[in-house]
C-alpha cells in the first residue's frame, strides 16, 4: 500500500534495521501476502464486484490467523479505510476502495494491494491483473510496470543509493512511452505499516539515501499511460490519473542483504 508522499531526501534517521529473527517473520508474512494474491487471481473475472474480492480476502486472512492492516487504517489527514484490500481499476492509481457497486468489466485492469499482519509484522504486496480481453496498450502498460519494478529491485545492495532504484524504474518506463508517478513512494515496513525510508520511483543514479543491510522497504512503482499527474478524490483515499488514462502498479517488499537483496513477498 502506498502512503508516503515524496519529500526532500531524508537523513538516515528513524530507519529500523531488522534482525534475522525479524526477517524470518517478514518472510512468513510476505509469503502469506503473495499466496493471498495467488488465491484472488482466479476470481478476477468480468462480473465480480470488488467488494466480493474484499470479502473473500478478509475470510482467507482470518482463516490463517492474519488480519488486514488496511481495515480501519486512519493516518493523519485520512478517514478510516473501509476495505481489507485496495482495489484500483483502470485510471485509479492507488487506494481504490472496494464496493458492491463496482463490478469488473471485460477489458479492465485492476491492481489488488494486500497487507496482512501476522505475528505483529506486515506483508505488503500488489499486482495488476488483466480482466478478460484487454487491449494491447493496456497489456503493454502492465508488462512494463512489472518489469520496471524488477529493474528497480535489481539495483538494491548495501552501499547503493535510493536514487539508483528510482532511476532504473524511470528509465525503463519512459523508454516505453509511459510516465512515472512522483507524488507517492515506496516505504519502510515491518512492525509498522509505513516507516522510513521513502523510496521514490524516479531519480538519479548515485543520489539519495545509502542502503544498508537489514533495511526492509517496498518498491511499488505506479506507471501511467498518459501524463504522470494525479487527482486526489474527496473520499480521502482514492487517487486517479488527471487525464483519466490507465495506471498500473506492482509492489514487492524487499530486504537489503549482505550481498544484494531478497524479495520477501513471493509465493
Amino acid at each position: 500500500m502506498v502512503l508516503e508522499t515524496f519529500s526532500q531526501p531524508q537523513k538516515n534517521l528513524g530507519i529500523t534495521l531488522l534482525s534475522q529473527r525479524e526477517l524470518d517473520k517478514m518472510r512468513r508474512v510476505g509469503k502469506l501476502a503473495a499466496n493471498l494474491l495467488d488465491y484472488l487471481e482466479s476470481m478476477v473475472k468480468p462480473g465480480i464486484s470488488t467488494q466480493e474480492l474484499n470479502d473473500r480476502a478478509a475470510r482467507w486472512m482470518r482463516d490463517r490467523g492474519a488480519i488486514a492492516a488496511t481495515l480501519g487504517y486512519a493516518p493523519p489527514g485520512h478517514p478510516p479505510f473501509t476495505g481489507s484490500i485496495c482495489t484500483s481499476i483502470n485510471e485509479v492509481v492507488c487506494h481504490g476502495i472496494p464496493s458492491r457497486n463496482q463490478i469488473l468489466q471485460d477489458g479492465d485492469i485492476i491492481n489488488i494491494d494486500v497487507t496482512p499482519i501476522l505475528d505483529g509484522y506486515h506483508g505488503d504486496t500488489s499486482r495488476t491483473f488483466l480482466v478478460g480481453n484487454v487491449s494491447q496498450q493496456a497489456r503493454k502498460l502492465v508488462q512494463v510496470t512489472e518489469e520496471s519494478m524488477l529493474r528497480g529491485i535489481a539495483e538494491i545492495k548495501p552501499g547503493a543509493r535510493v536514487g539508483d532504484i528510482g532511476a532504473a524504474i524511470q528509465k525503463y518506463a519512459e523508454a516505453n512511452g509511459f510516465s512515472v508517478v512522483r507524488e507517492l513512494t515506496g516505504h519502510g515496513v515491518g512492525r509498522k505499516f509505513h516507516t522510513k525510508p521513502e523510496i521514490p520511483h524516479f531519480g538519479r543514479p548515485g543520489k539519495g539515501l545509502k542502503l544498508r543491510t537489514g533495511m526492509v522497504f517496498t518498491v511499488e512503482p505506479m506507471i501511467n499511460q498518459g501524463t504522470r499527474h494525479l487527482k486526489f478524490l474527496k473520499d480521502g483515499w482514492t487517487v486517479i490519473t488527471r487525464d483519466r488514462q490507465l495506471s498500473a502498479q506492482f509492489e514487492h517488499t524487499v530486504a537489503v542483504t549482505e550481498t544484494g537483496f531478497e524479495i520477501l513477498t513471493v509465493s
